[in-house]
């Protein structure tokens, strides 16, 4: 393994550019390799099983490209297929449940959590887990919110459908009166603006990018598999399924560092 083996991220689909932007921020000379497995989008919908095949068939693709360490960012696969699949590599694999549960006990004020993610990972009960792990008597409500992620996916950031859902989804938590309130899904945090001109300063969101990509950090550090090469990076998009969608939304959000996005059956196709 080497220090200038790129770093491996995927999601669903646009999501996971959080992760990257913070990467790309935080970590500028690292090479990364992104995957979007757009032709299974939306997760939330999908069964253990099916998740449990598409991470694997990932992590193939991902070995294949030589990478360093993977991030799995998505909430989805890294509540459910994560804990199962963890063991059975020797790089690092770090998901995004456990920094956002450590964040968002050390924030919370009155003890009551908020978890807005994807029915799938609501179902797992992962963040509820991982909050009382760090507390046991922090409250946890989690919130299935089914319709941001195709919103997020469309590029529509702003817009009175963007508004209904974020009512929908947010009155609840409003309610509760969680102080805090984890965006559990990575397509999330492009929402996070006109999330909080809805909820304002009653609630901190919890965004886990950023400190998700300082823990990768401190691992290669103490690996010495941080790239210091000073050579330009190079940064690889892949999708399995729509691509322009992705090239379109993900230059609306990420801007130039999408150059290319190429579109790839990692099933059949490992060798390319």
């Amino acid at each position: 393994m080497l220090k200038t083996d790129p770093i491996g991220i995927f999601d669903s689909g646009v999501g996971g550019l959080t992760v990257v932007k913070s990467l790309v921020d935080k970590m500028p000379e690292e090479n990364l390799v992104y995957f979007g497995d757009t032709a299974h989008i939306p997760y939330g919908e999908k069964t253990r099983e099916q998740l449990l095949t598409y991470a694997e068939e990932i992590m193939e693709f991902m070995l294949a490209r030589g990478c360093k360490a993977v991030v799995v960012a998505c909430g989805t696969h890294s509540s459910v297929t994560l804990p199962a699949i963890i063991n059975n590599y020797r790089l690092p694999l770090l998901g995004v449940v456990e920094v956002a549960a450590r964040q968002a006990a050390a924030a919370t004020r009155n003890g009551r959590i908020g978890v807005a993610a994807t029915q799938a990972t609501v179902n797992s009960q992962a963040f509820t887990r991982s909050i009382n792990n760090l507390e046991e008597e922090i409250e946890v409500l989690e919130i299935a919110c089914p319709r941001l992620v195709p919103l997020v996916e469309a590029g529509q950031l702003t817009g009175k459908e963007l508004e209904r859902a974020i009512k929908e989804y947010f009155d609840p938590l409003l309610a509760w009166q969680a102080d805090t309130v984890i965006l559990g899904c990575t397509h999330y945090p492009f929402a996070a603006p006109a999330i909080k001109r809805y909820t304002g300063d009653r609630m901190n969101l919890i965004d886990t990018a950023d400190a998700t990509i300082n823990e990768l950090k401190k691992i290669l550090a103490g690996r010495d598999l941080v790239n210091d090469s000073g050579q330009t990076p190079r940064r690889r998009f892949y999708v399995s399924g729509e691509d322009t969608s992705f090239y379109k939304v993900g230059r609306i959000l990420m801007g130039d560092i999408i150059d290319k996005v190429e579109k790839i059956d990692i099933s059949k196709k490992m060798e390319q």
